[in-house]
């Protein structure tokens, strides 16, 4: 079953149902999972064979491209039992890739084949606040939105929250929760006459003294910008420092099937 809501003009909300959920673990927080997706003329992937751990995977990258279905990796928003469903949160930008087109075009009857954790602590979730941290810093764009949400939803009440959002236009505005308290939200308007990107917001900024513990994530370079920022000139211990390249420009996960093996590991 696959149900779409539109949660902003730039934000698609897909449920997905079935009894293919009922093993399904979610970790919260910044759980990520991977989603196969039909080619365009389909209503269901091929599935790649594999019985081994991670054995799909092999089998997919060696896949005919013709008939390879897109994999793509997104943060699960939301689990509900009775009946098993699950929210994803998509960005979509028109026609900007194939993950955005199937999530404008995902209709009732179509189906996916979800990767992610049949057990607890599988993996899958980066966000890990320590004991001691005073405060929380999240930056990203738009990608990272649904993660940064189901972040807040679960941070200890009261905890002070620093979120640096860049996207492109004020409508997006109305997806992250506006009121918990603690929460401070700079966005950023990419392309905006005066507007900074990411990395330069987040180092103009005047950030709380104390002990902090930062999450970033968003397109490659701008991560690793902001983490040489927040290690080498702010001073953060690294292991405060959680950075996940979600995408990184000019290149799609699909793209890596073509790679080497050795590709993969970075």
């Amino acid at each position: 079953m696959i149900r779409v809501t539109r949660i902003t003009p730039h934000m698609a909300r897909i449920t997905l149902g079935g009894p293919g959920l009922a093993g399904f673990v979610n970790g919260g927080l910044d759980q990520r999972v991977k989603l196969l997706l039909p080619l365009p003329g389909q209503t269901e992937p091929v599935v790649p064979e594999g019985e081994e751990e991670f054995g799909w995977y092999q089998s997919w990258r060696a896949m005919d491209p013709a008939v390879r279905p897109v994999l793509r990796t997104y943060t699960v928003r939301a689990q509900r039992h009775d009946p098993d469903e699950v929210d994803i949160d998509i960005a979509v930008h028109g026609d900007h890739g194939p993950g955005s087109r199937w999530a404008v075009t995902a209709a009732p009857g179509d189906r996916v084949v979800v990767c992610g954790p049949a057990i607890e602590d599988a993996g899958g979730v980066e966000f890990r606040l320590p004991d001691g941290a005073d405060w929380v810093l999240l930056a990203g764009d738009e990608s990272t939105l649904p993660a940064v949400a189901a972040i807040l939803d679960e941070l200890p009440a009261g905890l002070p929250v620093k979120v640096f959002a860049e996207v492109d236009r004020p409508q997006e505005h109305a997806y992250l929760p506006a009121g918990r308290a603690g929460t401070e939200i700079t966005w950023l308007h990419r392309g905006a006459p005066g507007t900074p990107a990411l990395p330069d917001a987040v180092r103009a900024a005047a950030l709380p003294g104390g002990t902090p513990y930062a999450w970033i994530a968003g397109e490659a370079a701008a991560v690793r910008e902001l983490r040489r920022h927040l290690v080498g000139e702010r001073g953060y211990d690294r292991r405060a420092v959680c950075f996940m390249g979600y995408w990184r420009l000019g290149r799609t996960e699909d793209q890596r099937a073509d790679e080497p093996v050795e590709a993969d590991a970075d």
